[in-house]
């Protein structure tokens, strides 16, 4: 017989025990070694495996942290008809959706994100970041392979940079006021999206507007 025996636990799933099992510490202690030791002493984990599970310490918890919410996001969406969706609700949905996953950790996120935001981590900050945008744009079906592909993602990763920070100091009932920020800044966006995508078009037909008009002619003006 190969593979796992019944019942045998992945490493991910030793690792998602102790990321839930952490999560309460991190209110109170940071994403820090000392809550990573609180969290593998009450899920009874003994500390030298749970260093072992996240060998970078703190910045592996927060990454896998992150890469968690971007997976149970997916999942969400997946049991969700997108494609009878526009776009623009595609978005709106993925992100409220990983919101409404942070919403009984929303503490953790603020230490995570003044953790994310030393100059020593920016990189880590930047990674995550992409991955949860790269993400949303999966999930709404995103095929772009030009420079469409990059574009998408740098107006998403502003979209919801600024409304996580709105949400984390949201007191409006159900997250209203967060919903209705997120709104206007996908309103705007595609506004600006609308603008780069003609001023991209524009520069990359250059070259062929250049030479449509005759080798002739730019060999005769370059050599005045």
């Amino acid at each position: 017989m190969t593979g796992r025996g019944r019942g045998a636990k992945s490493p991910e799933d030793s690792r998602g025990r102790l990321l839930r099992a952490t999560l309460p510490h991190v209110p109170f202690d940071g994403w820090s070694e000392r809550a990573l030791r609180a969290g593998a002493g009450d899920a009874g984990i003994d500390p030298a495996l749970a260093q072992n599970a996240f060998p970078g310490g703190a910045a592996d918890l927060v990454e896998f942290f992150s890469s968690d919410m971007d997976r149970q996001m997916l999942e969400r969406l997946g049991d969700q008809d997108l494609a009878a969706m526009k776009v623009r609700q595609r978005i709106t949905t993925a992100i409220r959706t990983r919101l409404e996953l942070l919403a009984s950790h929303r503490e953790a996120v603020r230490r995570g994100v003044a953790f994310l935001a030393l100059p020593r981590h920016a990189a880590l900050g930047l990674r995550c970041l992409y991955r949860t945008v790269d993400a949303i744009w999966y999930a709404a079906g995103d095929t772009a392979t030009d420079y469409n592909f990059y574009s998408k993602r740098v107006l998403l990763a502003g979209v919801y940079s600024a409304t996580l920070l709105f949400w984390l100091n949201d007191s409006s009932d159900g997250f209203a006021a967060t919903w209705a920020f997120l709104d206007r800044r996908i309103a705007e966006v595609l506004k600006v999206g609308a603008t780069v995508g003609r001023t991209m078009t524009s520069l990359l037909d250059l070259p062929d507007r250049l030479f449509a008009s005759g080798p002739g002619r730019w060999r005769r003006g370059n050599q005045r």
